[in-house]
């Protein structure tokens, strides 16, 4: 490739130089469009010499030594070089969406959300002439508050005149980004802690630990086909506050990156196999359809073991369908600025003549440009019995 370019180079005769033949492509000014005939005709000759001390032309080497040395030439080598900006990283999917409900509030103070129990449970038998029993109800509220984000960017006037490769172009959706990992964050601070699930949602009282005490066979055991059984099994024997089975209709698993082809391997499996039934001398395997595939669906969050700086590699997550009975998480956006809301700051200056300011011209006194993003979210816990968890250790 640097062969065939230096060989287009070559073949350019200085009456025939062009903008946009010198300057078509990747890596190159695409700023500087008054290009004069002189400089075209300079730039043609520093790539001529450049190619020569490619080709070890010594004396070429001297003077291209020398050169680099005058007031112009780094600039006109500059634009010799192919020069590209490599991708921004890839933005991993956010996984908060799939576990906890969207709300909504009208403003930054404390919001509640209200919950009713009571007279759910089954009926009671009425016998003949006697009156019917009450029940009574109870209420209960979560509260949250969401609160305001955001960071600002400068960059000089002169930065932005000199970015030949286009890289402050992308500085929204930079920021934008910065928004949408800042809510991936926050929402696995709500259930994860620094040693794996978070000790003040993941209690002995709420039940929802995978454990042999909540009916698993087995104590936070590492992910595996038998530990998803004891996952549901732990779900399964949840019960609503009149005592009643709460009714699970789709699960999502949350692993970190570290189990997900674990996790892709059983979803994945065409077939299980399962043993350990009838007693120990006649105990035998069934293979069964993987109908795990259809029941849980799988979420790889990324922020699990910056968040849990212990154990983050091997908990794991089950968490109910948040759009079916009560989710366990929500997390709320400001009524009318749901999404991250990139500024740019307003010149303040005026020119002689008047007219507008281009907000790309700066400010009055440093001529700095400045873009700024805000974002107002929060959340909270609404159900920990929506949700269980493994530390995965095996204890």
């Amino acid at each position: 490739m640097a062969l065939e370019f230096l060989d287009m180079i070559e073949s350019l005769r200085a009456d025939e130089a062009s903008p946009a033949r010198l300057y078509g492509g990747e890596g190159t000014r695409a700023r500087r469009t008054n290009v004069d005939a002189r400089y075209s005709a300079k730039l043609l000759e520093a790539a001529k010499l450049y190619q020569r001390v490619l080709q070890g032309d010594r004396r070429a080497a001297l003077t291209f030594q020398e050169a680099l040395t005058t007031s112009d030439f780094p600039y006109l080598f500059g634009d010799i070089l192919d020069r590209q900006i490599l991708a921004n990283y890839a933005e991993t999917a956010y996984t908060w969406d799939q576990i906890a409900r969207k709300g909504t509030v009208r403003d930054f103070r404390t919001v509640k959300r209200f919950v009713l129990n009571g007279s759910e449970t089954v009926l009671d038998e009425v016998p003949e002439q006697t009156e019917y029993p009450e029940s009574t109800l109870s209420d209960g509220s979560y509260t949250y508050s969401v609160k305001k984000y955001g960071r600002r960017v400068p960059f000089s006037w002169e930065a932005m005149l000199n970015d030949d490769l286009d890289t402050l172009k992308d500085l929204p959706a930079r920021l934008g980004k910065a928004a949408r990992r800042s809510e991936e964050k926050f929402a696995t601070a709500l259930y994860a802690g620094a040693s794996g699930p978070l000790g003040t949602v993941f209690t002995s009282g709420n039940k929802n630990i995978i454990n042999s005490t909540n009916g698993a066979s087995a104590t936070n055991p590492p992910l595996s086909i038998s530990a998803l059984q004891d996952a549901f099994i732990v779900l399964g024997r949840m019960l609503d506050n009149g005592g009643d089975p709460i009714m699970v209709d789709g699960v999502t698993l949350v692993v970190p990156p570290a189990l997900e082809v674990v996790a892709q391997n059983i979803l994945n499996a065409t077939a299980l196999t399962i043993g350990g039934f009838g007693t120990s001398a006649t105990a035998q395997q069934i293979t069964t359809a993987n109908w795990l595939a259809r029941k849980v669906k799988l979420a790889v969050n990324y922020y699990l073991p910056i968040v849990s700086t212990t154990n983050g590699n091997t908990s794991w997550y089950l968490f109910a369908n948040p759009s079916s009975g009560r989710p366990a998480l929500e997390i709320g956006h400001l009524l009318g600025h749901e999404t991250p809301e990139i500024f740019i700051k307003s010149p303040n200056a005026m020119r002689v003549g008047g007219g507008l300011i281009n907000p790309m011209d700066g400010d009055f006194d440093l001529d700095s440009i400045v873009y700024k993003v805000r974002h107002v979210f929060g959340g909270g816990v609404l159900e920990p019995r929506s949700v269980v968890a493994s530390n995965g250790t095996g204890s």
